[in-house]
């Protein structure tokens, strides 16, 4: 049974090497010659040490498993409903196609149990992680836990390899096997250039003569442990469909060739069809029985085993599946090919035994009615198609692979003379580093303006490192510029076209690539903590959720195999009567041993291979996968997964933010300004106080109030006691200037009781009919203040008009919603009157903006369109497909800010703009990396191409069986006889699985629309 790691324990190497040791040790990775408990190289057990050392997280535990033999949409159903069965297990998602699974559960200790109920139901289970939802104890930032391959390690060796790693203070957490290599899992604190995880690999590797090898070694990822386990289904499928294949030659050769196509007399059919061995059994039935026994047995086998396994494990004792639930939701595809490969085989064995209790025929003919050939070509036939079928299903998941190879295996990292790495040194010229061309004997090393540039492994990379990207490659992880400039394209993560221009300062990423000159990069993020990687793992996410529409094929699919079953049966029962009863004419048997009852299998058989489930399990799963990787190479991320496709194909209303969505929100301007200073309160001295207070928020008009500030000789002035609203402004104490200020909107100043005289207001009237921002800034003097006089207030100090550039393609996208019949609202914390002047250029009704909204107002009124009817809409497909999931409004919500994230949580389908806060991103849907709001309209585009192929594919595998299970069942026999013969039926299954996994492969087609 596979096992998962358990607690991981923290030790330094001197724990290892010296306080573990005891009387009669023998362990490899301690050779003092005394018994330990430190890890030994032979096994997994852990060490153990000071419990005061010991970080042991909480749970509950995110658990991920690798899940071998799943083949149909039932199989992935019968974990789902077998583990779910356990307490303390939740959030369960299995992953047909990706062969994987994830949970949450409480304790540890449950992994085993779920691992032995997986393997019980007949599948193969491998923990690939088990980590903590929430961390007790954090890790400084400035360690790396990595973990390294030492091959072949000498049992003499052990003891240096652990001084090393006490020299440079590394922490052993834990120690494994691989074979006949050791894993060593350590935690150091990197100092680059002058102390990396290249110094500890090269001083391990010098530890030994000769050099031992070490590598960073990196756990196989759940796409390679998939590919992996298809590629073995692949090559087993194929060893026994190609031993099929070797004996469906002579089989038919001898069962129709000669049997049936050959002419009466020719010498070889004579001499097949004479009595042998006893009975009126013919050459020809031996020979058959002969060829397909090991097809029945080898070829056909693992279905027989995994119907089998499963029946089992339905009806262990203990099981807590309800009685009347075993009879109605049991087996899979592989039940209905082994019971059709059986009952051909199992009554051609009664047959064979009816002809030889006969007496041997005067004719010298023996008899040959038996359906052993049958079994071997039903058997190819359903080999073959599923060969194809998991050929087909291997290249869905095509996305994460292709962005998995955009990760470079080297790099050219720029190190001091001052270091000390072996290497062997080379000339080069400047011009060709210039030109990003580097070159030497080997590719090893060059030497250039006091740094030299090394060749070296991209897993020995350490955060501060510089690296060379070349003209034409990809930087090795994401980092910023530190010296040059050149153009990027990023295509291949944000779907975008058109060059980059990349300077000092900007960053650059994993995946992207160089396409002007060379440059240099600092890295900034290794070890899984790429912009890529982050893609990867939400576009994985995304595919284990699951479309409310695949719920239709989990009810189809797990009713299936007990509906066929009770349909064969109730075949043969009606044709069987129907013959004894004597309402057929004699001359439809066409068989001359076994009667009414064997020739009624015929159309049992035929019952049982043609029906096909994978169509109907296959349908929605693999059309959302190949989505999904399409999305993410068009720049969308897809983090809600089947349900946010299935809502977003369904939307009816779309509403934007302003700022930062509509607008580009990343450099706004201040336009326009009109201070109201005296004596005391300089003009410069308020511009000062105003970039004091804003120096406080993040928001995008404070950093533009900021930059305008500094820019017109402010005096800067000591603020505190600093206090944001969230939609409304700031509001700061000066002790040294004896004032409060209040800054931001217009109501902001209402809610604080300042008189707005009417020149300001005409002119911030103008200023919003231009669609600028209006923030005001308002000063409360308190130097007279117990003089006598009344109490202070807040006088307006100044105002400012703040412009935010339209993006350029709003207009276009707003229009193409339109067109589409979906509403178009905008929403907006801004003043009204400048929110409608947006509107009006992008082209939203001005019956269609909420303005001057808190964030938590934003979700209410998100609430109240949802509450909506939507309009009805033209369908071509029957209610069944075409019912939505929510009779109410279906609404979008585009923003980037924080103060979007209320609404984005509100929303059916949330999407942020991939330039946003991370609060924003966080609660969305979709993400669009590139921050180009035409993404919006590919997003929706896409998710209606999606399931518009999603329905097709339904429509295609329910229609199949409705047409073929009746033709199987013999409807049409009394036409002349024409009937669906099992072989063919096999052969018609196969092929309606492979349809559908192509018509899902289409989808790789797809074009998105021009905005």
């Amino acid at each position: 049974m596979a096992t998962y790691p358990g607690p991981v324990i923290l030790h330094k190497a001197s724990d290892i090497s010296q306080s573990s040791c005891h009387t009669s040790c023998t362990c490899e990775l301690c050779m003092c010659g005394s018994s330990c408990t430190c890890v030994s190289a032979t096994d997994l057990r852990k060490v153990s040490s000071d419990p005061k050392e010991e970080i042991e997280a909480e749970g509950p535990y995110h658990v991920s498993l690798s899940i071998e033999g799943m083949t149909c949409a039932a199989c992935s159903s019968a974990i789902t409903e077998l583990v779910s069965e356990l307490p303390e297990v939740s959030d369960l998602t299995v992953n047909l196609l990706g062969n994987s699974a994830s949970m949450i559960v409480q304790r540890k200790e449950l992994v085993d149990s779920v691992l032995v109920v997986i393997e019980d139901a007949g599948f193969g289970a491998t923990v690939i992680s088990v980590a903590p939802t929430h961390k007790k104890v954090e890790p400084s930032n400035q360690s790396r836990t990595i973990s390294l391959r030492v091959e072949r390690i000498p049992k003499s060796c052990s003891e240096k390899v652990m001084a090393v790693l006490e020299k440079y203070q590394a922490t052993v957490e834990m120690a494994s096997t691989d074979g006949q290599d050791t894993i060593l899992r350590i935690t150091y604190s990197p100092s680059p250039p002058s102390f990396t995880i290249r110094t500890i690999i090269d001083a391990l590797s010098r530890s030994q003569s000769p050099p031992l090898k070490v590598s960073v070694y990196q756990p196989p990822s759940i796409e390679e442990r998939s590919r992996a386990i298809q590629k073995r289904e692949q090559r087993h499928l194929l060893c026994r469909f190609t031993f099929s294949l070797v004996i469906a030659i002579p089989t038919f050769i001898i069962g129709i060739v000669f049997m049936s196509l050959a002419p009466n007399g020719n010498l070889t059919k004579d001499f097949f069809m004479q009595p042998m061995w006893t009975g009126n059994t013919s050459r020809a039935q031996w020979s058959l029985f002969f060829l397909a026994t090991p097809v029945m047995f080898y070829s056909a086998g693992d279905f027989h085993r995994k119907s089998w396994t499963k029946i089992v494990s339905l009806w262990k004792r203990g099981s807590k599946t309800p009685v009347w639930k075993r009879f109605t939701r049991f087996g899979s595809m592989n039940l209905l090919v082994s019971s059709g490969v059986s009952v051909a085989y199992f009554s051609s064995i009664v047959l064979l035994g009816l002809a030889a209790s006969q007496p041997a025929s005067p004719s010298g003919k023996g008899d040959t009615s038996t359906y052993f050939d049958s079994v071997v070509f039903l058997t190819m036939f359903l080999l073959i198609g599923k060969y194809l079928e998991a050929y087909s299903k291997s290249h869905t998941a095509d996305a994460i692979t292709s962005l998995g190879k955009l990760r470079p295996a080297e790099a050219y990292l720029l190190s001091p003379h001052l270091q000390n790495y072996p290497s062997t040194r080379f000339r080069n010229s400047e011009d060709d580093l210039e030109s990003g061309s580097i070159s030497s004997e080997d590719g090893l090393c060059i030497e250039s303006h006091g740094f030299r540039i090394q060749k070296t492994s991209v897993d020995h990379l350490e955060v501060g490192d510089v690296v060379r990207v070349q003209k034409g490659s990809s930087p090795p992880t994401d980092g910023t510029v530190v010296s040059g400039e050149s153009c990027f394209d990023e295509s291949s993560l944000t779907g975008e076209a058109r060059l980059i221009k990349k300077k000092v300062g900007d960053k650059v990423f994993l995946g992207t690539i160089n396409d002007s000159r060379a440059l240099d990069v600092r890295v900034d993020a290794i070890g899984g903590e790429t912009m890529l990687d982050h893609i990867v793992r939400l576009v994985r996410d995304g595919q284990n959720k699951r479309a409310p529409i695949e719920r239709l094929a989990d009810i189809l699919t797990g009713h299936f195999v007990p509906v066929i079953t009770l349909l064969a049966i109730l075949t043969w029962l009606i044709w069987l009567s129907l013959g004894l009863s004597g309402v057929l004419p004699r001359n439809y048997m066409d068989k001359d041993v076994g009667g009414w009852p064997i020739w009624s299998l015929q159309f049992a058989i035929a019952v049982f291979v043609v029906a096909c489930p994978c169509g109907i399990g296959l349908a929605a799963p693999t059309a959302l996968l190949v989505g999904s990787g399409l999305a993410a190479k068009l720049g969308i991320l897809p983090r809600g997964g089947g349900e946010a496709f299935q809502e977003a194909a369904q939307l009816d209303v779309v509403v934007f933010d302003k700022t930062g969505t509509l607008t580009e929100g990343g450099k706004p301007r201040v336009t326009d300004l009109e201070v109201y200073h005296d004596a005391f309160l300089t003009r410069e001295v308020i511009l000062g106080i105003a970039a004091e207070v804003e120096s406080a928020s993040a928001h995008p008009l404070a950093a533009a109030i900021r930059s305008f500030c500094a820019e017109k000789g402010a005096v800067l002035s000591s603020g505190g006691a600093f206090e944001e609203i969230s939609g409304r402004g700031m509001k700061a104490r000066f002790e040294a200037r004896q004032c409060t200020v209040i800054l931001g909107s217009e109501q902001w100043m209402l809610d604080n009781g300042v008189a707005i005289g009417p020149d300001t207001t005409s002119c911030s009237e103008s200023w919003k009919m231009e669609g600028k921002t209006v923030v005001f800034l308002a000063i409360c003097d308190e130097r007279q203040k117990g003089s006598g006089r009344p109490s202070p207030e807040f006088q307006v100090a100044a105002v400012f008009a703040i412009a935010d550039l339209i993006r350029h393609n709003a207009r276009s996208v707003i229009s193409r919603l339109q067109a589409r019949g979906i509403a178009t609202w905008m929403i907006s914390g801004d003043h009204l009157t400048t929110a409608k002047a947006v509107a009006r250029l992008v082209g939203i009704p001005q019956d269609k903006v909420i303005a001057g909204v808190l964030p938590h107002e934003k979700a209410q009124h998100i609430g109240r369109l949802q509450a909506t009817r939507p309009k009805p809409r033209a369908s071509r497909w029957p209610a069944a497909l075409r019912k939505r999931l929510n009779e109410r409004s279906i609404v979008a919500m585009v923003g980037d800010g924080i103060n979007d994230a209320p609404a984005l949580a509100s929303a059916d389908v949330s999407i942020a703009i991939g330039s946003g806060s991370d609060v924003a991103i966080s609660t969305a849907s979709f993400i669009l990396v590139s921050s180009d709001l035409s993404g919006v309209l590919t997003l929706i585009d896409l998710s209606r191409t999606i399931f518009r192929r999603v329905k097709f594919n339904f429509f295609w595998a329910i229609m199949y069986n409705l047409a073929a299970l009746p033709i199987a069942a013999g409807v049409l026999y009394p036409a002349g006889h024409a009937r669906l013969d099992p072989v063919w039926g096999s052969l018609a299954m196969a092929l309606s699985s492979i349809s559908v996994i192509c018509s899902s492969l289409a989808l790789k087609l797809y074009r998105p629309p021009n905005a």
